[in-house]
């Protein structure tokens, strides 16, 4: 099922049962495209805290979220003090 279908299924109300499969579909799409998101950010040369403002959240939780689960290759930026 394409990824436009499965948003038609997940805002349809009449088969709940279809619906939050994909929903949860919906989901898991969302979770891959935003790692791969934060990791081109961080190529990009941007800190945690711009990815943090980027995505609505704190830099604490962005870099709890993903600095274990970025690829090894990418340089990670330090905190300035």
């Amino acid at each position: 099922m394409e990824s436009s279908q499965v948003t038609v299924v997940a805002a349809d109300t009449t088969d709940p049962r279809s619906g939050l499969r994909a929903v949860a579909s919906l989901r898991v799409l969302a979770d891959v495209l935003e790692q791969r998101q934060v990791e081109a950010a961080l190529r990009a040369g941007m800190s945690w805290q711009m990815v943090a403002d980027a995505l609505g959240v704190t830099r604490q939780a962005v870099h709890k979220k993903y600095s274990k689960r970025i690829d090894a290759s990418i340089p990670r930026p330090r905190r300035r003090t």
